[in-house]
């Protein structure tokens, strides 16, 4: 074990709660505590860091580096969230170093023998983890934080070769920090890494052309999302808001059994706050009104001192804890890991006081500029908000293919990109902002587009999408946003119904469409007869100098007017099969 002299700018505003150095290159922070001792291995790597066709990349190598550890009388887990990746574990000194020395060896070389079964675990947790809010993806796309929305598409198709490059270029030691709660940085600690860089976190892409903004949602959730700047004045105002909500809405209103917001950093400079509520389908128009009144209230500046003192003291209860510095270790290791300055308790308390009414009120108002919301019912342009794209722009120009199942849905594969052309819009993915494409044996093509757009083209249902046209959709896609998934039962593979046969068409009529097609069919017979004999008639009077015109009219009467009729009775039977 090798120790340095410092591990991060900042960290002097620890002295005397905190302990730093640097532990083969890794910053390391330690502070004591009673009991068995914790400590956490953070990377700065997380899921917004991958594509989604590598998402899983990081959960995978997670996993990979726990394999051997197996089970021991330690606690251990680890976590893959957004922007960062962290091993934990809890026991004695020596198990900790144990567990730490483990995962670095893991690291450094992974189980890669055990690759497709943790491919297997991976997507069997995700398939019991349940529904995820799909606000990522309306805010940020199919991309960057974007893809905590989406499965972990990479676990179908990512090598061994990708997985050992993300763990040597991403778990390394300037990548790392490492918190300790001990007042000592323990013996034996090999915590050799690969060499590397810090990342920063990953910039946030944008799929929103404007806030505020809704999309719909499911019955009885009402959930809103907004970015704001990290500050003490936002991380209060989110209690402020919870707190707002909960009284409206269930202590006065009755709509609602839970209401709640929560503050959560994303990177060094900005946090998402969350607000939820919950409510009965019959109530919840009044829940959508009362959120949204209860947020209003708070834009309009009308806040409290009496709400501000409030917050301010909750937030003060954190630093009556005992062992405060090892409390507060994890929080200091992130601050280090994502670039956010680092405050001792002094400055924090002096931060907290400094908050004043209308520094709530501005964060109200950068709440309600970069809102985001998801709710039932009739939505909120009433509120001043713009319900988010559900349609790309323009579509591309291609061949076009009718759909099988539905007459009014057409595919278009063009050269820029696919188009599936609806009644309500077009939806675009254009092959130069592919997230991701997945491919079936079968010939099915799932494109999903950086914006989150997705177009699934089924061979079996459109009409003309041939081999041929699916080998140019695949030429045109970059070959890094393939995922080759497994073929499909032929129960799975969707297929066109069959063309129904006359006895069925003839069913399917109602009484009034089959006495329309009945009149049609008998007006149009007899007047196609009638018009071979009228049609020699008229040729042959045509063939003297003078031809008898009165009888080429009295011959053409009855048959035109039989074929008007005809007509007539053949265009009300298909505006009726219209209706």
């Amino acid at each position: 074990m090798t120790v340095g002299l410092t591990a991060a700018p900042g960290l002097d505003t620890l002295a005397g709660l905190v302990s730093h150095t640097t532990v083969q290159g890794i910053p390391t922070l330690y502070a004591p505590r009673q009991g068995e001792t914790t400590a956490g291995l953070f990377f700065r790597v997380g899921r917004a860091d991958e594509t989604l066709a590598t998402s899983g990349i990081t959960h995978l190598v997670e996993h990979l580096a726990l394999h051997r550890l197996g089970l021991t009388d330690a606690h251990h887990n680890g976590t893959t969230a957004n922007a960062y990746t962290l091993f934990h574990v809890t026991g004695s000194e020596a198990e900790v170093v144990a567990h730490l020395n483990g995962v670095c060896a893991a690291l450094r070389d992974l189980p890669m023998e055990r690759l497709e079964t943790e491919r297997e675990i991976l997507r069997t947790e995700a398939s019991g983890r349940g529904s995820v809010s799909q606000l990522p993806m309306w805010r940020h796309g199919a991309r960057g934080y974007g893809l905590s929305s989406y499965n972990e598409m990479g676990t179908w198709s990512l090598t061994a070769e990708q997985v050992r490059d993300w763990a040597a270029t991403r778990f390394t030691r300037e990548n790392a920090v490492l918190w300790i709660t001990s007042d000592h940085v323990p013996e034996g600690l090999d915590l050799s890494l690969p060499a590397g860089t810090r990342f920063p976190a990953p910039a946030a892409t944008d799929a929103l052309p404007v806030t505020p903004a809704f999309v719909p949602g499911d019955d009885g959730h009402v959930l809103l999302t907004s970015v704001v700047r990290r500050s003490t004045a936002a991380s209060l105002f989110a209690d402020v808001l919870g707190r707002a909500l909960f009284h409206d809405l269930r202590q006065e209103g009755g709509y609602s059994y839970s209401a709640e917001a929560d503050y959560s950093p994303r990177d060094a400079d900005h946090a998402v706050l969350t607000a939820y509520a919950d409510a009965l389908p019959k109530k919840q128009d009044a829940v959508v009104g009362g959120f949204v009144d209860t947020l209003a209230r708070l834009r309009a500046g009308r806040i409290t001192q009496t709400e501000l003192d409030s917050a301010r003291a909750r937030a003060l209860k954190v630093f009556d804890v005992p062992d405060l510095g090892a409390a507060a270790l994890p929080s200091y290791a992130v601050s280090v890991l994502l670039g956010h300055r680092v405050l001792g308790p002094e400055q924090q308390r002096a931060e907290l006081a400094a908050v004043t009414v209308g520094d709530l009120h501005e964060v109200a108002h950068e709440v309600w500029d970069a809102a985001l919301f998801q709710v039932p019912g009739r939505g909120l342009d009433w509120a001043g908000c713009t319900l988010a794209p559900q349609h790309s722009e323009e579509s591309v120009t291609g061949t076009r293919h009718p759909s099988l199942t539905n007459d009014a849905v057409t595919l278009v594969v063009g050269a820029e990109g696919v188009s599936l052309e609806g009644p309500r819009g077009p939806v675009t993915v254009r092959y130069d902002a592919v997230s991701a494409m997945t491919t079936r044996p079968d010939g099915a093509r799932s494109l999903t587009g950086h914006d989150g757009f997705n177009v699934t083209v089924e061979p079996n249902l459109f009409r003309g999408v041939t081999p041929a046209k699916i080998a140019e959709i695949d030429a045109a896609v970059p070959p890094e946003a393939v995922v080759a998934l497994p073929a499909r039962e032929p129960g799975q593979i969707p297929a066109a119904p069959a063309p129904p046969t006359t006895k069925q068409k003839w069913r399917k009529l109602t009484a009034a469409d089959r006495k329309r097609l009945l009149t049609a069919v008998l007006l149009t017979v007899p007047g196609l007869l009638m018009l071979v004999p009228v049609l020699r008639i008229t040729f042959g009077e045509l063939q003297y100098d003078t031809p008898d015109t009165g009888r080429i009219v009295v011959v053409w009467i009855p048959v035109t007017l039989l074929l008007v009729l005809a007509y007539r009775a053949v265009a009300a039977f298909r505006s009726a099969r219209r209706r």
